[in-house]
């Protein structure tokens, strides 16, 4: 006979043979001991890593149109060696001390993750994208102590892996309320579920002057690997040098001019550089986004008759805060940046004065050909790397950008653009630390041309219906082992209330999560993502 703790039922679907009957079914017991025994092994496997951690806190206030709306940001950025009692060493502010507390929610209990401290109640199955999952309510048992995790997790039901949990820590002795968090782990391999994104939000928080604090926040880890997959593909790789050197017949000298040497220089200080920063995790390896990014300046290119020599790269900083830079002729966009372009002739106009920069030969420090420039400790990056530009500089760049508009594919869309424009500049009293470059210049609003800005102000009608920015989240998906990057394939949304279209703000997270295997990569998705910024439909 089977008991009310038996987890699996197998349905009446008709009689099996003995041969394919299943194996004995574990009972709610056995499920939850493998449960604590997997993310025990959990938090001892994770301290081997030594990733990047991102936080991005908006405060905010009560808006009677828009509901709540920012109203003040912190941020902060950091590798975090979790083998070491969670040792940072900041790139970005952690004075406040303000990320070890959002690094606290990628586990659930250090202390004591037992039956003697909690009780464990079955609710359902569940799929998390294409993951099959066993949920539970974990409550703290009497007298466990404080700081004890209540709320909900859901394991994968085929090693019992934690993949989300979803509540808070209670019982503190210094407030009222801990933060409500959700956190979620993604897949990098087999046996191996890495903590990747944490949600967070609180609305009746009190500080020590009991002033009532509402916030959102966002973090995310990244840089498990920290680009070791290229380095063994690039080592396996097999190459066949041929045994008598190549004739091609032609007269061609190999000897370089004084130009093509200078040219070679500083892109040897742009391969430095970027190869840098991937190294330190800033930077996201070349892949399909850069290829996106690239197709739009080649549209620039081709239609202003521009033959640019060497060649232009982009690539993507894989921080929140919003940049763009050039080093050399490899333009630098950040992740976050991305995220909130409504749309293609966006994308345009912000790459126009990076192409401007490059167009008017703004060059790159070569002191970065020399190796050695290279060579100081990671969390005094942001303190040895900057590619800021004179003020004279970007007038002649953002003015080169509004001609190269002119003449391009995107001259008749660039009343979008004046709108994102626009809602930045609106915003940036209230979100200063987002819009805060660390390594470039800041993206400066008002400057896509008289006409554009003209057509946004006689066409209030347009305004209501167009979406000037999207959410953070809303364009790039990163996946935390690897550190690359894919374009979310969102459904459109056809009709979008004032309040869903949230320009610049935070939003949860939903990951659509999947296994593996032999594949490092991840798919997922954001709430509130937008694939396209719609008109009203």
């Amino acid at each position: 006979m089977r008991t009310a703790k038996t987890l699996f039922v197998v349905l009446a679907l008709g009689v099996l043979p003995l041969a394919a009957q299943q194996p004995p079914t574990l009972t709610l017991n056995q499920v939850v001991d493998k449960i604590l025994s997997q993310e025990q092994a959990e938090m001892e496997s994770l301290q081997q890593y030594s990733p990047l951690v991102e936080a991005y806190i908006q405060y905010l206030r009560p808006d009677q149109d828009l509901g709540a709306v920012p109203n003040g940001d912190k941020y902060f950025l950091s590798r975090v060696e979790l083998g070491k009692a969670v040792k940072l060493q900041p790139f970005i502010d952690v004075s406040s001390g303000g990320l070890r507390q959002f690094l606290q929610m990628i586990y659930i209990d250090t202390n004591g993750f037992n039956r003697q401290h909690y009780k464990f109640d079955y609710v359902r199955r569940e799929f998390l994208g294409e993951v099959r999952c066993l949920v539970f309510d974990v409550t703290p048992q009497e007298k466990s102590g404080k700081g004890r995790f209540v709320g909900r997790l859901w394991a994968e039901e085929h090693d019992y892996h934690i993949v989300r949990f979803n509540g808070a820590f209670t019982g503190s002795a210094k407030a009222n309320h801990y933060l409500h968090f959700d956190s979620w782990r993604v897949n990098a391999g087999k046996n191996d579920w890495l903590p990747a994104f944490i949600y967070s939000e609180q609305g009746d928080l009190h500080n020590a002057i009991t002033e009532k604090l509402t916030f959102k926040a966002q973090t995310r880890l990244w840089g498990y690997n920290l680009g070791r997959v290229h380095q063994e593909e690039e080592f396996s790789r097999v190459l066949v040098e041929s045994l008598t050197p190549v004739d091609d017949q032609t007269a061609r000298s190999h000897d370089l001019s004084p130009v093509q040497v200078q040219r070679s220089w500083d892109r040897h200080a742009e391969d430095n550089v970027t190869d840098r920063m991937e190294r330190l995790g800033l930077l996201g390896p070349p892949g399909e986004v850069d290829k996106v990014l690239e197709t739009v300046i080649n549209n620039l290119e081709v239609t202003n008759n521009l033959d640019v020599e060497p060649d232009i790269r982009c690539r993507v900083l894989l921080t929140s805060t919003f940049e763009a830079f050039t080093i050399g002729h490899t333009i630098i966009v950040s992740r976050g940046l991305l995220d909130v372009l409504p749309d293609e002739a966006t994308l345009a106009a912000t790459l126009a004065t990076e192409l401007g920069h490059v167009v008017l030969g703004h060059r790159i420090d070569a002191q970065y050909a020399f190796f050695d420039r290279l060579s100081f400790d990671d969390k005094e990056t942001f303190r040895h790397f900057g590619f800021w530009r004179t003020p004279e500089e970007e007038q002649a760049a953002h003015q080169k950008a509004i001609d190269l508009l002119k003449n391009s594919p995107y001259k008749d869309q660039m009343a979008t653009a004046q709108l994102f424009l626009r809602a930045l500049q609106n915003r940036s009293q209230e979100v200063p630390n987002l819009i805060s470059s660390h390594l470039g210049d800041r993206v400066v609003s008002g400057w896509t041309g008289s006409s554009a800005a003209a057509r946004v102000q006689n066409d209030e009608k347009e305004q209501r219906n167009v979406i000037a920015a999207l959410p953070l989240g809303g364009r790039i998906k990163l996946d935390p082992w690897s550190d690359e990057l894919q374009m979310i394939r969102s459904e459109p949304v056809s009709s979008i209330t004032e309040r869903e279209k949230m320009p610049f703000e935070i939003t949860p997270f939903l990951p659509y999560l999947t296994r593996q295997e032999e594949s490092k990569s991840i798919r997922s998705q954001t709430v509130g993502a937008i694939s396209q910024a719609p008109r009203g439909q």
